[in-house]
């Protein structure tokens, strides 16, 4: 699949499920009104649409919410998949999560052919965690995270850069994680869905982040790659690497090889616009797949050059209106 940039997309982000045990007041109102359930997928449906992808090319799979772990039966649909990666059709299969459910799940996804996962941490006190989270207990992510690293899944931590709550945290963060082994990446909040918090109070460019640890840490500029947007450098000090993720400063476009789908099969070839295309309705029509190629094709045909996002005084609402959770995180 190429896009009229000429990019190549290769990695698919599913958001399995619009739901989560978490509210973090960053992504979501705290009072929020789900999704019917009536209107996902089934694990069936997310299985044809994903396997249609691999056949037309991707080789990453993310999967992704909301929190996807609280899916109902979610471990039938990574079983699955995996099924891709012992053929040799996909190369990676992985997911984002808040970690609330990985004691519970984490054996199960190493058998399953997941080798790495993101946990989303913005604070080691339990109390500022508890607060940005609103629902979440640090005790049970960490103990998920423990389980995780048992069960032998490589993890990168995922932190948003927040101004006046965590941003004095990020050294001690990057310490404790590389200090377990685990990446650390670092993302600017983003202006996605109302939320009670007034994003420009929150906003932190990661510019000025990054100069606050040169006093500290010497960074060092280095070409890994994940298949992800983050730019990474190696922490001399630590011997660990520190990603950044900047759609507000430094955006990512010009190299972006995803789109992402929706549990309710919308797909939306670029995070920060709202056209989109209805995977569904072809999903449904037909018993074979013509339909919902065709379909895909036509969208990543209009895939946009970037995105427009922007944070600031004059500009109070979101750039998009949809939630995080429901495009996928």
């Amino acid at each position: 699949m190429i896009d009229p940039f000429g990019r190549t997309i290769s990695y698919l982000r599913v958001s399995v499920t619009d739901r989560c045990d978490f509210r973090c007041t960053y992504c979501m109102a705290e009072d929020m009104t789900f999704l019917p359930k009536r209107d996902l997928l089934s694990l069936e449906e997310l299985d044809r649409l994903c396997t249609v992808f691999i056949e037309k090319g991707v080789r990453k799979l993310r999967l992704t919410g909301g929190e996807p772990l609280v899916r109902k039966n979610i471990m039938h649909l990574i079983r699955e998949l995996s099924r891709h990666l012992r053929s040799g059709a996909l190369e990676e299969l992985t997911l984002t999560t808040n970690g609330s459910q990985l004691a519970r799940f984490a054996d199960e996804l190493a058998d399953s052919g997941v080798r790495r996962i993101n946990v989303s941490l913005d604070t080691l006190d339990p109390e500022k965690f508890r607060a940005i989270t609103r629902w979440g207990n640090l005790g049970k992510v960490l103990e998920g995270i423990n389980a995780a690293q048992a069960a032998g899944l490589k993890i990168k931590i995922n932190a948003v850069a927040l101004k006046g709550f965590n941003d004095g945290e990020i050294p001690n963060l990057m310490r404790w994680a590389h200090g377990r082994g685990m990446d650390l990446t670092v993302i600017e909040t983003m202006p996605m869905g109302e939320i009670e918090a007034d994003r420009t109070e929150q906003y932190l460019p990661l510019s000025l982040l990054r100069a606050r640890l040169e006093q500290q840490f010497t960074l060092d500029d280095i070409p890994y790659k994940t298949g992800g947007p983050a730019r990474y450098v190696e922490v001399r000090e630590t011997g660990g690497r520190l990603g950044f993720i900047t759609p507000m400063t430094h955006n990512f476009c010009e190299s972006c090889n995803r789109v992402r789908l929706t549990c309710t099969g919308t797909l939306y070839m670029c995070l920060g616009q709202e056209d989109a295309a209805d995977l569904r309705a072809p999903l449904r029509a037909s018993e074979g797949n013509e339909l919902v190629s065709v379909a895909i094709d036509e969208a990543i045909g209009r895939k946009p050059k970037g995105h427009d996002f922007i944070i600031d005084r004059r500009t109070s609402r979101p750039a998009v209106s949809r939630h995080m959770s429901v495009t996928g995180g």
